[in-house]
């Protein structure tokens, strides 16, 4: 039972440990430019298509739910600025945060693996040259760059989608639409959105890397660490997610009609 407790703890502790340490790293000169932009466009060429694939159903569910709810309750002309807000505070983010733990986090989590049991990682160790700097660092980076992007082209879907759900499809006005948007919108719900996508993308990044450094048993273990990695980071994203939301609400209070 003793050495289940242990385990059960020091998993998070080596993860904190590790996102203090690349975190330190970030900012650590000279910064790996080059192996930034490489790992960017490899973050955006796996996260990209499933992006736009997801985030045009996702705002027409959004749009179609919150349409039916506002419908019931005589509020119609609300119903695509709530959908908007829905959108940007929690959606995108969220849509940015699946992407990225379930693309971005298992390739990196698949690469640090593969370097570790082919012994590259033990290799530049002995050379003297820090994974963390050279290899995890910019991966992080870029990851929070993409996240960054991602969670832009989900917002701009949802605005897309719930004007055209509710003017176009549901008959809604769209000076209606406009004006509510702009009476219940803010311009920190934007920020909070931006500042997600970067805390989840950093997380995201840093839980991948932090798994593969630590595979071990061959193909089958990276496999498993894959896994374990993505698991971990949707349980730690959507924690997060409350968490952030919760001290919004208590910072920014929304705004009334």
């Amino acid at each position: 039972m003793a050495f289940n407790a242990v385990s059960v703890i020091r998993g998070p502790g080596e993860i904190a440990v590790m996102v203090v340490e690349v975190t330190k790293r970030i900012f650590t000169r000279p910064f790996q430019v080059r192996e930034f932009l490489e790992q960017a466009w490899f973050v955006t060429s796996v996260t990209l298509l499933p992006t736009i694939l997801v985030s045009i159903p996702f705002g027409a569910v959004i749009s179609l739910q919150v349409g039916n709810l506002t419908g019931q309750l005589g509020a119609q002309s609300f119903a695509g600025a709530t959908a908007v807000l829905a959108t940007v505070r929690e959606a995108a983010p969220m849509a940015a945060a699946m992407i990225i733990a379930g693309a971005a986090g298992s390739a990196i989590c698949s690469d640090m693996g593969a370097r570790k049991i082919r012994e590259e990682i033990d290799a530049m160790e002995v050379l003297g040259i820090d994974p963390l700097e050279r290899l995890v660092a910019p991966r992080v980076v870029a990851t929070m760059f993409v996240a960054l992007m991602i969670n832009g082209i989900v917002i701009g879907a949802g605005i897309g989608g719930g004007y055209f759900f509710t003017v176009i499809v549901q008959g809604g006005s769209a000076g209606a639409f406009l004006n509510s948007f702009a009476a219940m919108a803010s311009l920190p719900d934007l920020y909070i959105s931006m500042v997600k996508a970067l805390i989840f993308g950093w997380l995201a990044a840093i839980i991948g890397a932090y798994k593969g450094l630590r595979a071990g048993g061959g193909p089958s273990g990276v496999g498993r660490a894959v896994n374990e990695s993505v698991i971990i980071a949707f349980m730690a994203l959507f924690f997060l997610n409350a968490v952030i939301t919760a001290i919004y609400f208590q910072v920014v209070p929304p705004a009334g009609i």
